[in-house]
C-alpha cells in the first residue's frame, strides 16, 4: 500500500491515480495513523513552499512523513514536495523544511520565464546512479511547472537547462524527489513512478 499524504494541497488525486494506474494500491491520507503501515509513501505538492511546509505541519502529518523515512520506507517528494525535504527556501525565509535532505531552495536562475511551464530534458548526472530514472531512455523528456528548485548537491542524480543547470531529481536511499511532475510527463513519468512502485514492493 502506498500513502499519498494528503494536507490539504492540490494535485494529490492525479499522483494517487497515476500509481494506481500502474496497479499500487494508493490511497489518499488524512492522518498519521493512516500512513503508519503503508509500504512507501508520496509527498506531492504545488504552490508556495512555505504555504505546504506550514499545512503539512498543521495536519499533523509531518509526523508521518519524518516516521517513514526515519523508518527506511520508500519516500517520493514531488515538485513542492520535492522541495519540502530540504532545509529552506527563499521564497519562504524562516519556514523550515523537513531537512532530509542537505541544501536549500532558490529561484531559477535570472533572465528566464518563472515559471518554467514546459516540458524539458532530463540531463543525468555523470557517475550517478539512480533507481529513479532506471530503464528510463538516456535523455527523457518531463514536465515542469515550478519558480523555484532545490540547489545542486551530491544527492542530485539528473537537471534540466533552464538558463543554467536546474536540479530535476534527487535521491538518497530510500528518499527519492522530483522537481517535474511524474504524473503529467506522459511514459517517462509513469515509468519513473514505476520505479517507485517497485522500490515499495521490495523489488
Amino acid at each position: 500500500m502506498l500513502a499519498v499524504l494528503d494536507y490539504g494541497i492540490g494535485n494529490l488525486r492525479s499522483a494517487q491515480k497515476a500509481l494506481q494506474h500502474l496497479g499500487a494500491d494508493a490511497r489518499l491520507v488524512s492522518d498519521p495513523a493512516g500512513a503508519a503501515g503503508a509500504d512507501g509513501v508520496v509527498l506531492p505538492g504545488v504552490g508556495a513552499f512555505g504555504r505546504c511546509a506550514l499545512a503539512l505541519r498543521d495536519s499533523g502529518l509531518e509526523s508521518a512523513a519524518r516516521q517513514a523515512i526515519d523508518e527506511g520506507r520508500p519516500f517520493l517528494g514531488i515538485c513542492v514536495g520535492f522541495q519540502l525535504l530540504y532545509e529552506g527556501s527563499e521564497e519562504a525565509p524562516g519556514v523550515a523544511g523537513l531537512g532530509v535532505l542537505p541544501g536549500d531552495v532558490r529561484a531559477l536562475p535570472p533572465g528566464v520565464k518563472r515559471p518554467q511551464m514546459q516540458w524539458n530534458v532530463l540531463e543525468r548526472r555523470r557517475g550517478t546512479e539512480s533507481g529513479l530514472l532506471a530503464g528510463l531512455p538516456e535523455s527523457p523528456w518531463v514536465y515542469f511547472v515550478h519558480s523555484f528548485a532545490p540547489e545542486l548537491t551530491d544527492d542530485t542524480t539528473c537537471t534540466c537547462d533552464y538558463g543554467g543547470p536546474v536540479v530535476a531529481a534527487a535521491e538518497r536511499g530510500t528518499v527519492w524527489g522530483t522537481q517535474f511532475h511524474p504524473e503529467k510527463s506522459g511514459r517517462s513519468g509513469l515509468a519513473v513512478l514505476a520505479n517507485f512502485v517497485r522500490l515499495a514492493a521490495g523489488g
